[in-house]
């Protein structure tokens, strides 16, 4: 039951509007004596390869190709300008998770600082960044493990070989236009993440020491990139630097035609994720040390793996002969070496592991986090007892993320993903300036520098990739899919949720 001296809800105003943009109480969330009913296990180091368990993997394999035909040697500065954007970003994630310890990540900050309605668009649009973006990468995985079993003379059958559902695109809502019979379904990436999620399900230890040994394998295999290329290395390749530019930019383009921007917008897929870690706060020993330290860690060695990758590899092979769909791979190709070759497929086998492991961990966090919230139905929080997990949510969440793998082709499910990564960082740059205005009193114990200079700056760094980086058809998906989810929200979310809740620790 509700404390006698509980606050009112929504802050003492019941008006539509005062719902609407009710905030969460920041202090009630910093009290330490909080129930939490998830167990806390993680150390920062455990964080730093969460978070590079997110982004080390599809991005850097299957961007870095297609990059450096969008800007040649300067693919190096795209990941730089790239890199920034996340830098500015991880700084404000730092310090609203030190000072708000709360699983959710971005939901959880634009709650306790712009209000549910913002609160709820953010959470949705993680679903993007979390949920959705497992897909692509469990079909990379699929690819690359097709690829290894054909070394072997084994080969899948063509009907579950990829994923491409057949249906008019102009009438998708018409079952009878389905064509489900000679559409073809990825079972290899629909069992993957069926797997990773009985995983999940079985402990955040267990998962966490998992995806140690998977970030291990990963950067083992960038290492021996890295090592073997040098002796290839020849720095006439990396003359010019930017034959390219900074590219003929237009509003909305998709990223179309070449230079640093565009390419800085393709390749920032393989920054996200270093924000998981905040997803994760509650299951952390010390959260206020831990979550600055996996954060910024975790971007920080990616940035650099990223830029040492990018630097072999245009000093290996000059630029117009990269290879787009395996870059790494076909660099040391003249080196003849078996060894090699086997390395990189099992980093990128390592490296889908670990980015689908972690955007399902961050992903069933936050729908247990607004459940927590009554934005979402009880039994999306309910804890296994055996497991402290959210077992029946994380296998609810498998099985969508799984029929999206089975069906949806690659190509359309990567375009949704930035949107709601970047969408989410702006949000946060905007919470921290919030927060220094109207609450300066609260203790941080780690605070962002130069506020509100460099929030702002990743703003617009965010916004600068929004616009020359997507597409006019991926704002409007976008748009429709948040439509549907306000339709969720006005009809449940809006309903049942009371901010105060949290104060009063149900």
């Amino acid at each position: 039951m509700a404390n006698a001296s509980a606050p009112p809800p929504f802050g003492g105003d019941s008006s539509f509007v005062g719902r609407l943009f009710a905030k969460t109480s920041i202090d009630a969330m910093r009290d330490d004596k909080r129930p939490s009913q998830l167990r806390r296990a993680l150390r920062a180091r455990d964080l730093i390869a969460v978070g590079l368990g997110t982004m080390i993997g599809g991005g850097i394999f299957t961007t870095i190709g297609p990059g450096v035909k969008l800007a040649g040697p300067a693919i190096i500065l795209a990941f730089v300008v790239a890199g920034l954007a996340s830098f500015f970003a991880a700084l404000c994630y730092a310090e609203l998770g030190a000072m708000v310890p709360i699983a959710g990540s971005a939901y959880t900050y634009a709650y306790a600082t712009l209000g549910q309605l913002v609160a709820w668009i953010i959470g949705f649009a993680l679903l993007f960044e979390y949920g959705i973006s497992a897909a692509p990468v469990a079909q990379q995985f699929s690819s690359t493990f097709q690829s290894a079993l054909n070394a072997f003379g084994v080969t899948v059958p063509f009907a579950i070989r990829t994923s491409h559902f057949i249906f008019d695109q102009n009438a998708w809502w018409d079952i009878t236009k389905w064509d489900i019979v000679h559409s073809q379904y990825d079972l290899i990436g629909a069992a993957f993440v069926l797997l990773l999620s009985v995983l999940l399900v079985l402990g955040i230890r267990e998962t966490a020491t998992a995806n140690n040994i998977f970030v291990v394998l990963k950067i083992s295999a960038l290492v021996v990139f890295v090592f073997f290329g040098l002796s290839l290395f020849h720095a006439g390749n990396l003359v010019p630097f930017a034959p390219l530019g900074w590219g003929s930019l237009r509003p909305f383009s998709g990223g179309e035609g070449a230079g640093i921007i565009p390419a800085a917008a393709l390749v920032f897929f393989a920054y996200i994720g270093f924000d998981t870690a905040t997803t994760t706060a509650e299951e952390c020993r010390n959260p206020q040390r831990d979550i600055p330290l996996g954060v910024i860690g975790a971007l920080a060695i990616g940035t650099v793996i990223y830029c040492t990758v990018a630097v072999v590899l245009v000093g290996v092979v000059p630029w117009r002969q990269v290879d787009e769909n395996t870059a790494l791979a076909s660099a040391l190709r003249p080196l003849h070496s078996p060894f090699i070759d086997w390395t990189i497929t099992m980093g990128v086998l390592a490296g889908t592991t670990s980015v689908a492991l972690s955007s399902l961990l961050g992903q069933t966090r936050i729908f247990y986090v607004m459940s927590r919230d009554r934005m979402l139905p009880p039994f999306v929080s309910r804890i296994n007892p055996r497991f402290k997990t959210p077992a029946l949510m994380t296998m609810i969440t498998g099985v969508g993320v799984a029929l999206l793998t089975l069906i949806v082709p690659l190509d359309n499910l990567l375009r949704l993903v930035n949107i709601g990564t970047l969408a989410a960082f702006i949000v946060v740059c905007a919470g921290v300036i919030w927060l220094r205005h109207k609450r300066p009193d609260i203790p941080r114990p780690f605070r962002s520098p130069f506020v509100p200079w460099f929030p702002l700056t990743g703003i617009l760094l965010s916004l600068i990739l929004v616009v020359f980086g997507l597409s006019t058809a991926t704002l409007e998906w976008f748009l429709g899919s948040l439509s549907v989810g306000l339709v969720i929200y006005f009809a449940y979310g809006f309903r049942k949720s009371d901010p105060s809740a949290l104060a009063r620790g149900e």
